[in-house]
C-alpha cells in the first residue's frame, strides 16, 4: 500500500495523494507482473512500435532527412503517453479482474474526443518542439550542414559540444511540460469522467505534491526509454510495455 501521508492537494474534487519517494519503483514491479499476465498483449505493442520506429527512421535517412532522426527519437517522450492507452486499459482490466486480449486494448478509447484531444495537445508540443529542435540546428550549422553520413560522428566532436548541450536543454525543457501535464492524464481520462484540463491540472499537482518521487519516475522513464532507443528499438518491445503498464499504477496511487 502507498505511504499516504494525507491529500497534498485537490484539483475539481480529486485528491492527490502524498507518497514515499521510493514508490516508483514498486510501480515497475507492478508493472513487470502485468507484462507477464498479459505478455500478448504487451508484447504486441511494444513489437509495433519498435517496427513503427525503424521504418521511420529508415525513411528519414533515405528522404535524406537523417538529422531528424535525433529530434524525433527525442519527440517520442512527448507521444507516448498518447501510443500507450491501450496498455492503460489492460492494466486497468487485470486490476478489476476482467479479460484482456489485444482487441480489448485496441478499442480502448472509450472516450474517444477526450483522449484525442489531449492527445492533440502532446502532438502539438511535439510539432513544437521538432520546429525548435530544426531551427537550432539551421542556427548553429549556418555555414553548412555537415553530410548526412557522418553526422553521428560530426555531433560527438568536441567543437560541437554546444550544440549538443543548448540542444539537451531546449529538449529537456519540452520534456518537463510534457511529463507534467500527461504524468497520470490519460489514465485518468481513462478511468473517470473528467475533462482534458482537469486531468492536466490534477498531473501537475501530483508533481507538484511528489517532487522526488516523480524526479526520481522522470528519471526512471528517460532511463528505460533511452535503453530502448539506443539499441536500436529492440528495447523498445520490453521497455515501452513496462513503462505503460508502471503508469497506469502511479495514477491509481497517486490520485484518490
Amino acid at each position: 500500500m502507498a505511504d499516504v501521508s494525507g491529500a497534498a492537494s485537490q484539483s475539481h474534487g480529486h485528491q492527490v495523494r502524498k507518497i514515499r519517494d521510493d514508490r516508483p519503483w514498486h510501480w515497475l514491479a507492478l508493472g513487470w507482473q502485468d507484462m507477464t499476465r498479459a505478455p500478448q498483449v504487451s508484447f504486441a505493442f511494444g513489437i509495433c512500435l519498435a517496427l513503427a520506429s525503424w521504418a521511420l527512421a529508415y525513411g528519414l535517412w533515405f528522404a535524406e532527412f537523417g538529422y531528424l532522426v535525433l529530434p524525433m527519437a527525442a519527440g517520442f517522450f512527448l507521444i507516448a503517453p498518447l501510443i500507450a492507452v491501450g496498455l492503460y486499459d489492460t492494466s486497468r482490466r487485470l486490476q478489476q479482474g476482467r479479460p484482456v486480449d489485444l482487441g480489448l486494448a485496441l478499442m480502448a478509447w472509450r472516450r474517444p474526443l477526450q483522449v484525442a484531444s489531449f492527445g492533440m495537445v502532446l502532438l502539438l508540443l511535439h510539432f513544437a518542439w521538432v520546429r525548435v529542435a530544426l531551427l537550432w540546428f539551421a542556427l548553429y550549422f549556418s555555414d553548412g550542414t555537415p553530410p548526412l553520413d557522418a553526422l553521428p560522428f560530426f555531433m560527438l566532436e568536441a567543437a560541437n559540444l554546444p550544440f549538443l548541450v543548448i540542444g539537451g536543454l531546449i529538449g529537456s525543457g519540452f520534456a518537463l511540460v510534457a511529463f507534467s501535464i500527461s504524468a497520470i492524464a490519460l489514465p485518468m481520462l481513462l478511468d473517470r469522467e473528467v475533462d482534458v484540463f482537469t486531468a492536466m491540472i490534477t498531473s501537475v499537482r501530483t508533481v507538484q505534491a511528489n517532487p522526488r518521487a516523480m524526479a526520481l519516475w522522470a528519471g526512471l522513464i528517460v532511463m528505460l526509454t533511452a535503453i530502448g532507443l539506443v539499441t536500436f528499438f529492440v528495447g523498445l518491445v520490453v521497455m515501452f510495455p513496462l513503462v505503460a503498464h508502471a503508469t497506469w499504477h502511479a495514477y491509481r496511487e497517486l490520485v484518490a
